[in-house]
């Protein structure tokens, strides 16, 4: 495995070989990581796709200050909070919830053991934590996953997202708030 330093300054002298590296590397890491954000593989693909190339255009002015993978988190979700804005504006009442369509982000549920129903609640949970998740604002939505899915620390997610460490805490706060709100009744059936 080469040195990232050298392979991120051989890019940012126009080396494509190098560039080519520092996308394999991270291409499955920025993918699930925008999948986590979006709960859709082709908008996940689409996002990827525009993180790279956005890298591409700023791997210029990147000065190492911070790490390459918090780097492209932050590309990351900047990407799917603008692709969040441009649907929400140009859909503000259609929702497309076509099965099959969308992926969810995957949890870990209890083992449902030899109850012959738990495969369909273990699913209508997942629908329910989806549509949760989609209820956040991107904001709260991208401070969850990244501090829930991708496990970074608070301080980091808000040197990502260009915030006080106490907004990250207030927006995880609002986000956990309103999951609990959303999947209480779930909670009321179980």
């Amino acid at each position: 495995m080469k040195d990232e330093k050298e392979l991120i300054e051989r890019a940012q002298r126009g080396e494509m070989g190098a560039f080519r590296e520092l996308v394999e590397r991270y291409q499955k890491t920025v993918y699930f990581l925008a999948l986590d954000l979006c709960g859709c593989r082709q908008d996940a693909e689409d996002i990827s796709q525009e993180v790279f190339l956005k890298a591409y255009r700023f791997l210029p002015n990147f000065r190492g200050e911070a790490r390459l993978s918090s780097w492209l988190y932050r590309i990351t979700v900047n990407c799917f909070m603008d692709t969040r804005r441009k649907t929400q504006l140009q859909t503000l009442s259609l929702h497309n919830d076509a099965p099959g369509e969308n992926h969810p982000p995957e949890l870990s549920l209890p083992d449902p053991g030899a109850d012959p129903s738990a495969p369909a609640r273990s699913h209508e949970l997942q629908q329910l934590i989806r549509r949760a998740l989609g209820r956040l604002s991107p904001r709260e939505r991208s401070v969850f996953v990244l501090r829930h899915y991708q496990e970074l620390p608070l301080k980091e997610i808000g040197e990502m997202l260009e915030i006080a460490e106490g907004t990250v805490k207030a927006l995880l706060f609002r986000a956990i708030k309103r999951l609990q709100k959303e999947l209480a009744i779930y909670q009321a059936e179980v």
